[in-house]
């Protein structure tokens, strides 16, 4: 008998700020965007695995009023055209606004997409057709694996914040492995080998 079954694709969940641009803090505009060494490279070697490249990033200056929510599409738009032109195309991009305390008005909430929470990684294998289950999660930050785990991405790999400081400490086993920057990671075999397996049907 035949499979009906829809074909997943594996992702590789890209945190924003940290592993693909220099953190300068809630950055907002292109003359403050750097990209971080390395992370266009390594994100052409994921798209020739045919991985789904999907950035997953916590935007809490929307909630804070530093800047808006056009702001932030504008820098996106001008950041997914960068990856394609680096033939690594971004299949989408997860932002929370939301902070528990600092944010204000409506975007002053406890949400369940904010990382260490697993929304956005849901709702992209929702949208996407995502298997979870044979993903990777690149982050700089506990909170970024945290929200893999949760998700259930068995790969979860700790990148140095801009390629060039020390990683977070992060609980035992959190981290399946931990590299300075993307390409270093992608380039090791051993990193992504989890990948391969997992309840998914193919790539």
């Amino acid at each position: 008998m035949s499979s009906g079954r829809t074909r997943l694709r594996h992702a590789a969940f890209l945190d924003r700020d940290g592993v693909i641009n220099i953190d300068r803090g809630y950055v907002s505009r292109r003359e403050d965007f750097a990209f971080v060494p390395g992370v266009l490279e390594g994100a052409r070697q994921l798209h020739a695995l045919q991985f789904a490249l999907v950035v997953i990033t916590n935007q809490s200056g929307i909630g804070r009023g530093l800047y808006d929510e056009a702001a932030f599409q504008d820098l996106t738009s001008w950041m997914k055209q960068q990856f394609a032109d680096a033939d690594a195309p971004l299949s989408g991009v997860y932002h929370c606004p939301h902070h528990p305390t600092e944010a204000i008005g409506a975007y002053r909430r406890a949400c369940d997409c904010r990382k260490p929470a697993a929304g956005m990684l849901f709702a992209a294998a929702r949208d996407l057709g995502l298997d979870l289950s044979r993903s990777v999660m690149f982050g700089d930050r506990a909170s970024d694996l945290l929200a893999a785990r949760a998700a259930g991405v068995p790969v979860r790999i700790l990148l140095w914040t801009d390629a060039r400081k020390e990683p977070d400490a992060v609980e035992p086993g959190l981290a399946t492995s931990c590299y300075r920057r993307l390409n270093e990671a992608v380039s090791d075999d051993a990193a992504l080998a989890a990948t391969a397996s997992g309840t998914g049907v193919g790539p």
